[in-house]
């Protein structure tokens, strides 16, 4: 039997604990009968479990030699085995109304897969696997108890997924070992259909504030807003981006387009004044 050996420039680290495997596969238990997409599906550990779970399973991997592997070692996946890169992949075509998405999630882009699922949002009904241990707490993180680990992935993603951190995973069930622990998440698609805002310039506010962490919002602000920006003193801008709520920042973005969309209008009216 070939060997396949995890490759650095890909991020791998492949997941030889069973027993961590069967969790994984079952956190998507509720979902049965749904499309799952597995991304990164490796060596297969948890393709296995998933199948078991009797999932309408297809893999996504970009490995051609994992690829060879899981068309030799799993004949039930005969044409669902999808051999591109998942962050490429257009996923409203390929899933037309609802699926699901699990997988051992490389770390150094992780971050990007799970920004590809929101933009997915009304396809990818949950969302569960494995991440850097950090990365989770970022995702579950909530104010005021989650404040040190609140960030720009949580205030992007909670609004439109509950998340829950399920598990630590440590560093001995992988091959090779990461230098870091891993968790497992699960994100359940909530019933918001629209943040109330411009949902752009959410992402702007979001972002802009978490750059200068440590500041008050009138200062880590003053990117979007400028200097002249009367509302300085209003409550919300004594506080810290890690300790607004998802509605906070909801408020926080309304707040700015009220005052963009009236420096908007004063600056096309200015043009008239000297006719």
């Amino acid at each position: 039997m070939k060997i396949i050996r995890p490759k650095k420039a890909l991020g791998q680290h492949f997941l030889k604990d069973a027993g961590i495997a069967r969790r994984i596969a079952e956190t998507l238990s509720a979902y049965r009968g749904l499309p799952v997409l597995e991304v990164g599906a490796g060596t297969g550990m948890l393709t296995r479990f998933l199948l078991e779970e009797a999932h309408d399973l297809s893999v996504v991997e970009i490995d051609t030699e994992s690829v060879e592997h899981l068309r030799r070692h799993f004949p039930a996946l005969e044409g669902r085995i999808i051999a591109a890169d998942f962050l490429r992949l257009d996923l409203h075509t390929l899933y037309p109304s609802t699926c699901c998405i699990t997988g051992n999630y490389p770390y150094h882009i992780s971050s990007q897969i799970l920004f590809k699922v929101l933009d997915a949002r009304e396809q990818v009904v949950c969302c569960t696997g494995m991440v850097q241990k950090e990365v989770a707490e970022r995702l579950a993180a909530s104010p005021p108890a989650g404040r040190r680990t609140c960030g720009i992935i949580g205030a992007l993603i909670q609004p439109w997924y509950d998340v829950e951190y399920l598990f630590t995973v440590d560093e001995e069930a992988f091959d090779p070992p990461p230098k870091v622990k891993s968790a497992v998440i699960r994100m359940t698609r909530n019933d918001r259909k629209t943040l109330g805002c411009d949902e752009t310039l959410y992402r702007q506010v979001v972002k802009t504030s978490f750059n200068r962490r440590r500041k008050m919002l009138r200062n880590s602000m003053r990117p979007v807003l400028g200097t002249e920006f009367p509302g300085y003193d209003m409550p919300v801008f004594d506080k810290r981006p890690e300790q607004l709520s998802v509605e906070q920042f909801v408020e926080l973005t309304l707040i700015a387009e009220d005052f963009l969309e009236k420096e908007k209008r004063q600056a096309e009216k200015t043009p008239d004044s000297h006719d």
